[in-house]
């Protein structure tokens, strides 16, 4: 029996979690300790970093201590510790990280410095047990990505956002709009009694032959449909987020079928292909069925773990931490690892430049 205890601080969720495999059953997540801080944010539309951080420090013990327990293990029965190290907000990343040192050192339990992109890419493994490889689309408030996951350690990346992610996306219409935060949710909710087809808003990208993603003109378009019928009414903001989430969709969906065209060229011989959907925005109901769709004609299996592990936890880096030590690549001296606010999980993609760059890079 392998447990690995992991630590989640990247942005605004402080999180700990224990999973354990004993190598001939499926993986169990012993616990799973998620803390938001969506309160503490809401007043300002969007994460601060300096609340973020100070609240880690307040709260990350404690989580870890609950975890422990709800897992009715030990420390010392525990096998390694794996910390996210990046990307995210730089200060809660050390907090993280630094306490994960810490546990790591007195225990004298070997750490795992933890890209949080992979967690989300792995996290199809421990929830559906799927082989490599698979297709995985990454929609978040920080990411928006298409990734080829071939392997531990091994990803490919198809495609990026060349502005916004998808999730700030959302963030940015319902602030515009007057919705509370977060935005994904409440713009979703919204657009359940609005009409579609009452604006005509572009759709960044489709038909283009380059694979990317782009929603800053969309947001664009939003903020001048707003202000141009203003004051809005509530059927006004219903209207807006429908159309706007109907135009995301369908350039999600222009951008995916491509990939999954992408995946068969280069993986024929892969007899039962799948896509993964990860991030807070898989939750979207428009968008996920957009994408169940897509599969169905293409022939490959749909994917979403669930909700709570889609969004930001520790039981995706503890299962990251276990899928390396399996695989004996923990990578880089974890005692000496450096919190990265970037850190790219295809390592050889170029980013992308101008004002994407950012989303692209992370």
């Amino acid at each position: 029996m392998i447990r690995v205890l992991g630590i989640e601080t990247s942005c605004d969720e402080t999180a700990a979690s224990v999973v354990a495999l004993d190598g001939r059953s499926t993986p169990q997540i012993l616990s799973n300790i998620v803390l938001s801080q969506i309160e503490e944010h809401a007043a300002f539309g969007g994460v601060v970093p300096e609340i973020a951080a100070r609240a880690h420090v307040e709260a990350l013990d404690g989580i870890i201590e609950a975890a422990l327990a709800d897992s009715g293990v030990d420390l010392a029965d525990i096998d390694a510790i794996a910390a996210t190290a990046g990307p995210g907000l730089v200060g809660g990343l050390i907090i993280g990280l630094m306490t994960a040192k810490a546990i790591a050192a007195a225990a004298k339990k070997p750490l795992i410095a933890i890209n949080h992109l992979e967690g989300h890419a792995l996290t199809a493994r421990l929830t559906d047990g799927l082989d490599f490889p698979y297709l995985l689309l990454l929609v978040s408030g920080g990411h928006t990505q298409i990734v080829a996951v071939r392997g531990v350690g091994d990803y490919q990346r198809w495609a990026t956002t060349i502005d916004d992610a998808l999730g700030e996306a959302f963030d940015k219409t319902a602030k515009m709009l007057g919705l509370p935060y977060p935005g994904g949710p409440n713009v979703e909710k919204a657009a359940a009694n609005g009409d579609a087809a009452r604006f005509a808003f572009p759709r960044p990208m489709k038909g283009s032959a380059q694979p990317d993603f782009s929603f800053s003109g969309l947001k664009t378009a939003v903020r001048q449909a707003a202000t141009a019928i203003a004051p809005l009414s509530d059927q006004d903001v219903a209207d807006v987020c429908a159309s706007f989430q109907a135009a995301v969709a369908d350039a999600l969906g222009d951008r995916v079928a491509r990939a999954l065209t992408r995946f068969r060229q280069q993986f024929p011989d892969k007899a039962e292909p799948a896509l993964v959907v990860a991030g807070g925005v898989a939750a979207n109901r428009t968008i996920k069925a957009t994408l169940q769709g897509l599969c169905k004609q293409a022939g490959f299996s749909f994917v979403a773990p669930p909700l709570n592990l889609c969004t930001d936890n520790a039981a995706m880096i503890a299962w990251a931490g276990m899928e390396r030590l399996r695989a004996g690549i923990s990578g880089e001296n974890a005692a000496d690892f450096v919190p990265r606010s970037r850190w790219p999980l295809d390592s050889i993609s170029a980013p992308m430049v101008g004002s994407g760059r950012r989303g692209a890079k992370a």
